[in-house]
């Protein structure tokens, strides 16, 4: 059922609809940090950290400051529950919450209803997005990228909605052995971080074909950031090391 209405919703965009299935199936535990986004929880505070510093630089803001994001219009695109749209609205941004799951949409608005936050929450495309003229400040593609069908057609759609002194930022995996190890047999099957399934390895982009994309579609990558799991102290930190998670800025040329 779910399946054939993912379907429906996602014929002739660059969205996959096996996936969009796949995280609707979940999309009840998105704010349980226990649950099956337990590794999305924890990577919060790295990716915010980052999000927060870089775009405060960009836009000469103040990131001690109160609201230090706002006035700038942002997107969340590939949303999901909410994990990254709560944050930013907190700290001031006029967010707009994308996702092609309406079940995780249902799920984003009612828990930023509960913590009485106003955020502008959409069961739709980045294509259907950038079709209606839509234009942003920030572009958040974290985590997405890597799971829609067609990655060159989605960066374009994203490009086309970036505003002339925008940023858009890119979280996605790297190909390599090392995250076939780490990212699939170890998260997925050893550890059980994360649902078998989650993740296709032969989806993953290394950060050549990301830059290529980002060049094709009239943008460039202004700086880029491995980012890696510390065990000892449960948490995740920026590295210089891109061969399994990264995170990329990219910019108007």
């Amino acid at each position: 059922m779910a399946q054939a209405e993912a379907a429906n919703q996602t014929r002739n965009t660059t969205i996959d609809a096996e996936e969009v299935a796949k995280f609707t199936a979940m999309a009840a535990e998105w704010w349980d940090p226990h649950g099956k986004f337990q590794p999305l929880h924890k990577f919060n505070p790295v990716r915010l950290a980052y999000i927060r510093d870089h775009v405060c630089a960009r836009f000469d803001r103040d990131p001690k400051a109160d609201k230090p994001l706002a006035g700038l219009r942002l997107l969340d695109i590939g949303c999901g529950g909410g994990l990254l749209s709560e944050p930013m609205a907190r700290l001031g941004a006029e967010v707009v919450g994308a996702d092609a799951s309406k079940a995780n949409i249902k799920t984003a608005s009612l828990h930023a209803e509960a913590q009485g936050l106003e955020i502008d929450y959409r069961a739709t495309t980045a294509e259907q997005l950038a079709a209606s003229g839509e234009t942003f400040d920030v572009i958040l593609n974290m985590e997405v990228i890597e799971h829609v069908a067609d990655p060159h057609g989605f960066v374009a759609s994203c490009a086309e909605m970036l505003a002339p002194q925008g940023c858009m930022f890119l979280a996605t995996l790297n190909r390599t052995l090392k995250s076939f190890g780490l990212a699939i047999v170890g998260a997925e099957y050893v550890l059980g971080w994360l649902p078998r399934g989650t993740h296709d390895w032969h989806k993953f982009i290394t950060p050549g074909e990301l830059e290529a994309m980002v060049i094709n579609v009239g943008l460039k990558i202004n700086q880029s950031t491995g980012v890696s799991f510390n065990p000892l102290i449960n948490k995740w930190r920026k590295t210089g090391d891109m061969a399994v998670n990264y995170m990329a800025i990219a910019e108007h040329r």
